[in-house]
């Protein structure tokens, strides 16, 4: 009884405690103007003789006694299985319907349309601790983390919500999927064929026909068509292979086969098979422009000049080797983005045909060209005093065999001016005088014999 008491006089002050312009003469003014009501009406009783009185002063706050914090949240839902969430969510189909359009109300119920879609979401799919690392058909999948990142689904082609649901990605080929659909996996991780069979297809769009697919998705086999009953069949322009819409995107990509036979680098309708294939072997040098057509170096400029920089940095490669300031300036590692490019110059992947046809390539190789053949020439003077002086004419400077007015021989490696090597003889004088030392090595234990 005494705490009830005491919270009526609480309340009867009627006080707003963020109100602070009000001072204390205005609380003297306003209960004096309020006491001729007060009056007629029953005064609560006095507290005892023992206890202090309760005052209120203008800093006291509302603790919010007054509130009902046991009440039913606005926008909770009580639905407990999915059948009551199907339900919940008809009505409220329904009743988006029924209001006016662009309202206040129909806005709301919307938003409660979602909330109960994300929950039935929730409820077939629950947040479970599943395992971070899983291995299946030779995917490695780690469990994901980002709750914020929308993404696909590559099994179900559906949305996965990061924020209530469970996904993984495989970090070999990057294959995403709910983990409720890692057991309906029936596609082997592409990884492993990248690591085993590193090959393209470079016959262009090499189409069989929908009837030697016995009119099936050539991943699924699910039953398709060209006129799209039961499924629409899409022709990946990699494999030529036909595909359903669950398999096939319609991703772009570019086509190596194009670009190796026409330099075609028109990006192409592929499946999604395809697509991780040829992402995963863009980099890789597996392309013998030479065997595979080599009279693209006649109409192409600029894989020509390409050719001409990399056999030029392939001749400086063994200055760097035996030069310690080259290896402790690592100038080798400017190529490790390419690292076949000072192995030797013949393989190319699809990324630097790509960026031969762009011209970054061919900025990027001069600029690298420039680099080394200044750390050759003018820095270092141990790379300097492994030059060459041309034995033909034996004048002018320093000669070293990527210089471009120079020739090399190929038995001896011995380095000549271009126009002394052509005027004179198209043999080499040095491996002409290795080749009359050896003669006469020959010939003097034959004279000993005959004596």
């Amino acid at each position: 009884m005494e705490y009830d008491e005491k919270l009526a006089r609480f309340r009867q002050a009627h006080l707003n405690p963020f109100n602070k312009q009000l001072g204390s003469r205005q609380h003297e003014q306003r209960a004096a103007e309020e006491a001729p009501d007060t009056t007629s009406e029953e005064s609560p009783p006095e507290p005892p003789a023992g206890e202090p009185e309760f005052h209120c002063t203008e800093r006291v706050m509302d603790l919010g006694l007054a509130e009902d914090h046991f009440s039913r949240p606005v926008g909770l839902f009580l639905a407990s299985d999915v059948q009551q969430l199907q339900q919940a969510i008809e009505e409220c189909k329904q009743l988006i319907l029924e209001l006016p359009e662009h309202s206040e109300q129909q806005k709301d119920a919307v938003v409660r349309l979602i909330h109960l879609r994300l929950k039935l979401q929730e409820l077939k799919d629950p947040n479970e601790d599943e395992p971070n690392i899983r291995v299946l058909l030779e995917h490695r999948f780690y469990k994901e983390k980002s709750k914020s990142v929308k993404q696909t689904c590559d099994k179900c082609n559906t949305i996965i919500w990061g924020l209530i649901q469970t996904w993984y990605t495989c970090t070999g080929c990057y294959y995403r999927c709910h983990s409720k659909c890692l057991n309906l996996i029936s596609k082997p991780c592409v990884r492993s064929k990248v690591s085993h069979q590193a090959e393209y297809e470079l016959n262009i769009c090499p189409e069989a026909g929908l009837d030697s697919q016995d009119y099936r998705c050539a991943e699924c086999r699910a039953p398709i068509s060209l006129r799209g009953v039961p499924s629409e069949a899409r022709q990946c322009d990699y494999t030529g292979q036909y595909y359903c819409s669950h398999c096939h995107w319609n991703d772009l990509a570019i086509i190596p086969a194009r670009v190796v036979h026409n330099w075609d680098f028109e990006p192409r309708k592929v499946s999604r098979c395809s697509l991780r294939y040829l992402a995963l072997m863009m980099s890789r040098p597996v392309l013998r422009l030479r065997e595979i057509n080599p009279l693209l170096f006649n109409y192409v400029e600029e894989l020509v000049e390409i050719r001409k920089l990399r056999q030029d940095i392939l001749l400086m490669k063994p200055y760097f080797i035996t030069c310690k300031e080259a290896m402790e300036a690592r100038l080798l590692l400017q190529l490790q983005d390419r690292q076949h490019f000072v192995e030797n110059d013949e393989m190319y992947s699809v990324q630097d045909l790509l960026d031969a046809h762009t011209g970054r390539l061919g900025c990027s190789l001069t600029e690298t060209h420039t680099l080394f053949a200044k750390h050759i020439k003018l820095d270092c003077e141990r790379c300097q005093a492994k030059g060459f002086v041309c034995e033909l004419c034996r004048e002018g400077d320093v000669l070293f065999p990527f210089d471009s007015h120079t020739s090399v021989c190929r038995d001896c490696s011995a380095v000549f001016h271009r126009d002394c090597y052509y005027d004179n003889s198209t043999t080499c004088p040095k491996c002409a005088r290795l080749t009359l030392r050896k003669q006469s090595l020959f010939q003097e234990p034959r004279a000993d014999m005959d004596a």
